[in-house]
């Protein structure tokens, strides 16, 4: 066996998977899984764990899948994240975990990732659940929103003897992990509906049609159900657009909206009550991870897609393996393009997309260098369907109906690095203080909020 080089990962192939919602990669079997694991050093001082935001044991879950024992890698996994078939599969293990692995300097770092979600699926495939063995202090929590940050947290406090309710909005709960990310890259069925049911045999309630800020309010909760204190995981639902003429012409969309229709409410699906139109040719503009998820999805419903970013290659922020498949489905790149107009038919739908070149001059406030427009050089994209991927910020219906909740310019609310606001007994964590981010940085919030919730219940401060 050679130690640098991982196993590799089976997957469909592009011209197929292009034309289904399956999901794209199968994952390890368990002869993989244990080969997998073998190369595994076992350091002393794990460089994987050091860049884990919620800090699960590495070294000690894999050497479990090495002997052979996936029952106790699972409980070793449990310890620290509620989530290991959606981590498994969305995290960008590359920067994190993988990305802290000696072997990935000279070779190729363990799949930690992939054996992740082999531990979890396996454990879905024999029945094992976690279980919680505290009883009940008596003491209740209210959670705001069941995405990721919003079920790390409920998960940690359960476990600690609370008795924790989320509230979620939406029909059906998940959060991003639901209606953001498409079918063939996180199954809801098969992986999202079982994690939030192993949350659930935690002990955590989950009403759903509940809307924080018109339903209840976070007041409500404190002063009027009993509530000791309230997590605040609402994510960052609200779009964002470049504000150029015609976005408001018909086949136009946020990708928030676009992608919410296809996964949450199946408009992939003919059956589906809510189909979403889709023309014959559809520009994405984004380079981030929501951008490859709907540009990958609008292929699928049969359109012939383009995905424009102003920067380079080297600065998409999406993740290298989600614009590898997407190129191998045969998704278009232009990149150094923004887009100054979308042209409309005198209809008033899309017709095209009007484009100016780019090029890269000195860096901006992230460190990145910043794009600059280059004279005269406007040039037209075909298309009836546009796609604005650029990002989301907090709803402020939350902030707005709450007394004395800080919240920053852009809406984000204020709360410090464990969680708690300027609102005594209100702590918040995620997407809604961040912006958008990743489900596990969304779950390291969650679960460092948990503790300090545990420590304001017990202590008062």
């Amino acid at each position: 066996m050679d130690r640098m080089k991982r196993v590799a990962v089976r997957e469909q192939s592009p011209s197929v998977r292009s034309h289904n919602f399956d999901e794209v990669c199968y994952g390890y079997d368990q002869q993989e899984a244990v080969l997998e694991a073998s190369r595994c050093l076992n350091c002393k001082n794990p460089g994987c764990m050091k860049k884990c935001p919620v800090s699960i044991k590495i070294p000690s879950f894999i050497e479990q899948v090495r002997k052979g024992d996936f029952s106790a890698a699972a409980q070793i996994i449990a310890q620290d994240s509620s989530l290991p078939a959606v981590c498994g599969r969305v995290c960008p293990q590359e920067t994190q975990c993988e990305g802290g692995c000696v072997l990935g300097i000279k070779g190729e770092a363990v799949a930690i990732g992939k054996l992740e979600r082999f531990v979890a699926d396996w454990s879905h495939e024999n029945g094992i659940k976690p279980q919680c063995t505290v009883k009940s202090n008596g003491n209740k929590v209210a959670v705001v929103g069941s995405g990721p940050s919003g079920l790390a947290c409920a998960s940690d406090l359960a476990r600690l003897g609370y008795e924790v309710t989320i509230f979620e909005a939406l029909h059906k709960a998940g959060g991003v992990l639901q209606y953001g990310i498409p079918e063939f890259r996180l199954p809801k069925e098969k992986v999202v509906e079982v994690e939030l049911d192993n949350v659930r045999a935690l002990g955590v309630k989950i009403e759903t049609n509940v809307i924080i800020g018109r339903t209840l309010t976070i007041d409500d909760l404190l002063d009027k159900e009993g509530f000791r204190a309230v997590f605040i995981g609402s994510g960052a639902g609200l779009p964002r657009f470049m504000n150029i003429p015609g976005e408001n012409l018909n086949g136009v969309f946020s990708a928030n909206e676009f992608l919410t229709r296809n996964n949450l409410m199946r408009a992939f699906s003919p059956e589906s009550d809510t189909p979403v139109f889709i023309g014959k040719k559809c520009v994405v503009v984004g380079g981030g991870n929501v951008a490859m998820d709907a540009a990958r999805t609008a292929l699928r419903l049969g359109s012939d897609v383009t995905v424009v970013y102003r920067r380079t290659e080297a600065e998409l922020p999406a993740r290298s393996e989600e614009v590898h498949h997407a190129k191998e489905e045969g998704i278009t790149f232009r990149m150094l393009t923004n887009p100054v107009r979308i042209i409309g038919d005198d209809k008033g739908w899309v017709r095209g997309l009007c484009c100016i070149r780019m090029q890269l001059g000195e860096p901006d406030e992230s460190g990145r260098r910043s794009p600059v427009a280059i004279p005269d050089s406007e040039f037209e994209i075909e298309a009836d369907t546009v796609i604005m991927a650029l990002g989301t910020s907090p709803n402020p219906l939350i902030s707005s109906t709450t007394s004395g909740l800080d919240t920053e310019r852009h809406g984000c609310i204020v709360a410090s690095s464990e969680g708690e606001t300027s609102h005594k007994g209100v702590f918040a964590g995620g997407d809604a203080v961040t912006g958008a981010a990743t489900v596990i940085l969304a779950m390291g919030a969650g679960r460092k909020a948990a503790e300090a919730i545990d420590r304001f219940i017990r202590t008062g401060e």
